[in-house]
């Protein structure tokens, strides 16, 4: 066989995101926003020797971090896309990058429990006006990062082209790693808000204790956040089921006129892409490629493996080993 004839069997493996460029340049544009604000609050913190601003400059730094794993992912993932190293390509790279930078949220979250903690059993004396203007300040970039990364919510309703020459769509199928990037802001103006209101109630209704207080309750819901994040992009890392109502369309199609699925393991490949290894059991099995065919148009099943079986009870009645 020669080998030209045998490209329409043959076909890459590029599972990115259908918006990953676009979410890549979003990403670093936020890196940069985070890092000047806070080279901006450190040297003004320093300047004016003010904790507040100095505070959260070290604060914006590990959001900063989170922020850059998530930018360095997009690129790693583009740059080694064709990379026949990994079996499934890369479109899990960004789901690596989500999982470790839910841990870094969850880390903020309890070093925020702990310090607000410590203010409600050791009360410090608080620059109000000084702290507000901070958290002002902190809450505008977070809202404008936040309207960059808006998409991570988002349902994509372009297609994606791939080797099999399909297109497919992202619909209901989130980008986990631009989702964490996209909480890591959104906590960070959680936070400010709270920060503000309890900051503002402490200096006109002198509770001192409501801006500790507010902050334990922010630490749980960035932790509740950090926690949902860490499971679903787990679950796309250890190959969970992707889609049970995908399944059972699979099951659906293929299990007609006596066939059988004997097994069937779906899982993600990457952001709107899902890949599939099928066995089926058959009293008059057909070639693999007529199941393929059964399956063409399901949204986001990129890559199929079918192996089909003549049914053993068959086999031994018509005399075969």
């Amino acid at each position: 066989m020669h080998s030209h004839s045998l490209d329409q069997w043959t076909h890459d493996h590029v599972f990115l995101g259908a918006r990953h460029t676009e979410n890549e340049r979003r990403t670093w544009f936020v890196v940069a926003l985070t890092i000047a604000m806070m080279v901006g609050e450190i040297t003004a913190g320093s300047f004016f020797g003010s904790m507040a601003l100095l505070a959260d400059g070290w604060h914006m730094a590990t959001h900063a971090a989170a922020l850059g794993i998530a930018a360095l992912a997009y690129l790693f993932a583009r740059q080694h896309a064709r990379n026949s190293r990994f079996a499934f390509g890369t479109g899990k790279f960004g789901d690596l990058a989500a999982f470790s930078s839910a841990i870094i949220l969850g880390l903020i979250a309890v070093q925020i429990a702990y310090e607000s903690a410590m203010r409600l059993v050791h009360p410090v004396a608080i620059a109000y006006s000084e702290a507000i203007a901070v958290a002002v300040l902190g809450l505008g970039v977070n809202l404008v990062s936040a309207w960059l990364l808006r998409d991570a919510h988002g349902h994509d309703h372009h297609g994606h082209h791939h080797g099999h020459g399909h297109s497919h769509d992202d619909h209901h199928h989130h980008d986990n790693n631009l989702r964490a990037a996209y909480v890591h802001v959104l906590a960070d103006a959680a936070t400010s808000v709270l920060a503000i209101a309890a900051l503002v109630t402490a200096m006109y209704a002198g509770w001192s204790w409501i801006d500790p207080a507010v902050g334990i309750i922010g630490s749980l819901v960035i932790g509740s956040w950090a926690f949902g994040l860490i499971r679903d992009s787990g679950a796309v890392l250890l190959d969970v089921c992707a889609d049970k109502d995908l399944e059972a369309v699979i099951r659906e199609r293929l299990e007609t006129k006596g066939d059988r699925v004997t097994d069937l393991h779906l899982w993600q490949v990457g952001p709107g892409h899902r890949a599939a290894v099928i066995s089926v059991i058959s009293d008059h099995p057909l070639a693999p490629a007529v199941y393929k065919r059964r399956l063409g148009g399901l949204k986001g099943l990129c890559h199929i493996t079918v192996e089909v079986e003549l049914c053993p009870h068959h086999a031994a009645a018509a005399g075969r080993p």
